[in-house]
């Protein structure tokens, strides 16, 4: 788990690493910020276009189509093993995933088969997406695979991750198949053998998941009808709304443990988004937390619930 680099910081990562870098103008802001989060993130993701020609590649990444706008990732690595900076911040890259792929790879353990849908990847990885028709034919390049090594390589190692936070689509979200022509493993070796050699074989420990009690944050939510409500000890509430704060539910300024008024309505938008209705008291989207929704939005930001 870390913050995204700046701009100019991943610039100089990938140089340094000897990356053959091209930045389209703009790059440095151009994003999806506004319907989500970016960050923390946790790794790399790997994709191929579906598309042949360096120049048209590009400018899909970097503009989108119509029903997914641009950039639909941070760098496009051509056959000529260039990469193209097309964007930094949230992009249209990864979607939804596997929470427990996810969990894998902070832990940097073996990755599980990836069965579910129902974690934001655009918030949590630096996405590639790398010029291949993907039907198991097109050849990749010598130049455009030792890109994708050196890519990797320097966003690990200036984060401190090793070749496991390194994964392709297809291992996060069910019905990929991308990156199609090489295998991930032999890909995750090579970046473990520029970072220094490959990481130990014996999987980490999954990390320890916090536990919300549905019972504290039911109180503290009637306990705080005012504008700002009042400090609330319960440290469950602090991971509730970060929660929602990466759910774009919740402004990150009232992620404070208050449990004011804009945590009940933020409440309340994440039970409809489950198909819940109705924001009187007492009726099913009304902001106070139920069973249900609390452990949805548990399962996709890494908490647990109990009474």
């Amino acid at each position: 788990m870390a913050p995204p680099m700046t701009p100019a910081r991943l610039l100089s990562a990938l140089k340094a690493e000897g990356v053959d870098v091209v930045e389209v103008p703009g790059w440095r802001t151009r994003n999806r910020n506004s319907k989500g989060p970016w960050g923390p993130v946790h790794g790399v993701m790997v994709h191929h276009t579906v598309t042949s020609g360096s120049a048209r590649t590009v400018a899909l990444c970097r503009d989108g189509y119509t029903g997914l706008p641009g950039p639909l990732c941070h760098g496009v690595i051509t056959k000529d093993g260039r990469v193209h900076l097309v964007g930094y911040g949230r992009a249209n890259h990864a979607g939804l995933g596997d929470s427990n792929v996810l969990a894998a790879v902070i832990a940097e353990r073996d990755l599980p088969a990836d069965r579910a849908a129902d974690s934001d990847g655009n918030a949590r990885f630096y996405g590639f997406e790398c010029e291949n028709l993907g039907d198991g034919k097109d050849p990749w390049t010598d130049a455009q695979l030792e890109a994708i090594e050196r890519v990797s390589a320097a966003i690990c190692r200036h984060h401190g991750w090793n070749e496991r936070s390194v994964i392709g689509h297809l291992e996060w979200q069910p019905g990929k198949v991308d990156p199609r022509g090489f295998t991930m493993d032999s890909m995750r070796a090579r970046v473990g053998g520029r970072l220094g050699g490959p990481a130990p074989g014996k999987p980490l420990p999954a990390p320890k998941r916090p536990k919300v009690s549905l019972s504290r944050l039911v109180a503290a939510a009637r306990s705080n009808p005012q504008a700002k409500g009042q400090p609330v000890t319960y440290a469950g509430v602090r991971t509730y709304e970060a929660a929602l704060v990466d759910e774009g539910l919740l402004a990150k300024r009232y992620s404070d443990g208050h449990y004011g008024t804009t945590t009940v309505e933020a409440t309340s938008r994440w039970q409809e988004r489950l198909g819940y209705r109705g924001r009187k008291p007492g009726q099913a989207a009304d902001g106070i937390p139920g069973r249900d929704s609390l452990k949805r939005l548990g399962a996709k930001h890494g908490f647990d619930v109990e009474d």
